[in-house]
């Protein structure tokens, strides 16, 4: 699994992405609760945030940071000095590959601390015409917002799994009220997924053509 940046990806004549696939899997979960992305390596932290997001289908609420190697990067507040925090939108993944980091720890939500163990699984060169970011693959749906953490997520599903349960009717109708539908744990929108990064990779390409068309 090695970066070569000066190599490029060149293939059959024109340029394609150099790519890092990329498994996230949440903490604390059995079965795993895990999806697979694969990510331009010129991508930043912060786009990974987003991937995440829409990868795990989170709604992007609550604070978030990635922490590699000691360092920590998130979003910096104006009105907070964090001296050790480090802003995700700087950092690139091409960075954190040559300097050799092969596993990241993002945590969503301080106070439900949904903590994901972020694993480079391969660089490669991506498929010619293909934008980057996309969903590969995943199993099991993640936990809905705000349910209480893991300790809270065992709970709503051990209600909703039982009709005899004491709090099944408040938890059906808790989640049917955010989401508009029923949890089912074994099933992933991944329609949703593909069309949240879809959006991502539309983006990246947009800014990649403007720029383009302004190089001379």
């Amino acid at each position: 699994m090695e970066l070569d940046s000066a190599k490029g990806a060149r293939q059959h004549g024109g340029m394609t992405d150099q790519i890092v696939r990329i498994r996230i899997t949440l903490a604390d979960t059995d079965p795993p609760i895990w999806r697979r992305v694969e990510m331009p390596v010129d991508a930043s932290l912060k786009m990974l945030h987003d991937v995440i997001q829409g990868a795990m289908g989170w709604l992007d609420y609550h604070l978030w940071e990635f922490e590699a190697e000691d360092r920590r990067y998130g979003v910096l507040d104006p009105d907070w000095n964090d001296d050790r925090l480090l802003a995700a939108k700087n950092a690139k993944l091409r960075t954190l590959l040559d300097r050799g980091v092969r596993q990241l720890l993002y945590t969503y939500d301080m106070g439900d601390n949904w903590e994901h163990l972020i694993a480079i699984e391969e660089v490669e060169t991506g498929q010619r015409g293909a934008q980057y970011p996309r969903y590969v693959d995943g199993e099991r749906r993640a936990p809905p917002e705000d349910c209480g953490g893991t300790p809270g997520f065992e709970k709503f599903l051990d209600a909703i799994a039982n009709p005899r349960h004491p709090e099944h009717k408040d938890a059906c109708e808790w989640h049917h009220g955010c989401y508009g539908k029923a949890f089912d744990p074994d099933v992933i929108d991944e329609r949703d997924a593909k069309l949240r990064i879809g959006a991502i990779a539309k983006r990246r390409a947009a800014g990649k053509a403007s720029q383009a068309k302004k190089s001379p």
